[in-house]
């Protein structure tokens, strides 16, 4: 049996569940995008290739394996995009969340059902299907859930809106010694530069006690200002609105101390270095048109238990 855990971010991460290109399909009709990035990168001609976004996933499969990572990879259903296995489920301490995503993406569950297999029925929760919520909105922090979500009377015709109030109250229910902190995020289903598709589009928290923010992302004032005290001003990297486009906010931990981003950050990275992390930097920018990165096409199974949880 598969002993799951997860409680923070950055602990040194034991196995992931990392997506794959393959069999990506053709370039989609604008009509089956679920994402405004995508939708640009379309009209303009400049959709990644398969052949590009495989090289990539492969880079940062690499990496993983480099520092002893055990990596799975979903079962190929074919002609299917399966490159942002992050929203598909999530692990909360020794529970798997089973994700009720938007319907264009509901067959992406089936292919970890390996994996399904091998962990505890009790440690696996299957919210109720009025329950809407995807991994990029979930980010935890030892005590803390952070959950982006969006509340307005218009979220059904927002198809960025993928977490919604059902779901928060009932992961309440399943993790009632956790502190549930939410997060209104901005939404646009026409300009990627107004859009957080998700929660770790626009914060991550890195190493022990800083973070990576862009708060233009963030629909209440008030939210933002409760990351600033929450971590400190000075621990803060706080992104442009451009740089939030470009995905600077979805890099991904591999322990406290390693960090994989993308090669054309460089502003990040440097600051990054500043603060003494390690930096494997790695080619991201094809699968980034897709309004998603390192984080987004990882979904963690085991992270070893830390000092500062």
């Amino acid at each position: 049996m598969l002993k799951i855990y997860i409680n923070n971010e950055t602990s040194e991460l034991v196995s992931v569940i990392l997506g794959s290109a393959i069999s990506n399909g053709p370039t989609p009709n604008i009509e089956d995008c679920y994402d405004p990035k995508s939708i640009e990168h379309i009209l303009n001609g400049t959709y990644p290739t398969e052949k590009d976004m495989i090289s990539e996933l492969n880079s940062f499969k690499n990496i993983l394996i480099k520092y002893g990572v055990k990596v799975y990879r979903p079962d190929l259903i074919n002609n299917y995009n399966q490159i942002f296995t992050r929203d598909i489920s999530f692990v909360i301490e020794d529970k798997i969340v089973l994700s009720n995503m938007i319907d264009n993406r509901s067959s992406e569950l089936s292919a970890i059902n390996y994996i399904l297999s091998e962990i505890p029925p009790k440690n696996i929760i299957k919210l109720s299907c009025d329950s809407h919520v995807e991994g990029g909105d979930v980010i935890l922090l030892n005590d803390y859930i952070f959950i982006g979500i969006y509340s307005g009377e218009d979220y059904p015709n927002y198809i960025t809106a993928r977490t919604n109030l059902n779901a928060v109250n009932e992961i309440k229910t399943y993790f009632p010694k956790k502190i549930i902190k939410t997060f209104e995020l901005r939404k646009s289903n026409s300009s990627p530069m107004d859009n957080a598709l998700h929660l770790d589009c626009c914060f991550q928290p890195i190493g022990k006690d800083k973070a990576i923010i862009y708060p233009g992302g963030f629909l209440l004032k008030e939210d933002y200002d409760w990351l600033v005290d929450f971590f400190g001003k000075e621990n803060i990297f706080e992104t442009t609105k451009e740089e939030m486009y470009n995905m600077n906010c979805n890099v991904f931990s591999i322990s406290e101390n390693v960090i994989v981003s993308e090669n054309n950050f460089s502003r990040l990275n440097e600051w990054l270095i500043s603060k003494e992390f390690t930096v494997e930097k790695i080619n991201y920018s094809e699968i980034a048109k897709q309004e998603g990165l390192l984080r987004c096409s990882t979904m963690p199974l085991i992270r070893k238990q830390s000092n500062f949880e």
